[in-house]
């Protein structure tokens, strides 16, 4: 996973990066309003969910703590770092921010 995460972050496009975990109950509340964000920007922005649980070292490197994480990359540059759920409109105006 690590050299694939590497060469998604690096891109030109935003890329929000959604640590979580089957058993986080805020993360299943977000999935929806994910995909709803995912709806509305279309290809500006890729949108990836990460299982904690699956993916240790990359959480570590992150530091994520709790789930869900959101962190927001572009060009390797973390922009933008969130835990818990947000409304759809929050997501939405953060990641325009950094069109």
């Amino acid at each position: 996973m690590k050299g694939n995460f590497n060469a998604l972050i690096d891109s030109d496009q935003l890329v929000l990066i959604d640590f979580s975990a089957e058993w986080c109950g805020p993360c299943k509340m977000l999935a929806p309003i994910l995909k709803d964000v995912k709806a509305e920007l279309g290809d500006s922005v890729k949108i990836v969910k990460i299982d904690v649980d699956k993916n240790q070292p990359l959480a570590s490197k992150y530091q994520v703590r709790g789930v869900p994480t959101m962190l927001l990359f572009k060009k390797g540059q973390q922009l933008w770092r969130q835990s818990g759920v947000l409304q759809k409109s929050e997501i939405v105006q953060v990641v325009k921010s950094y069109m």
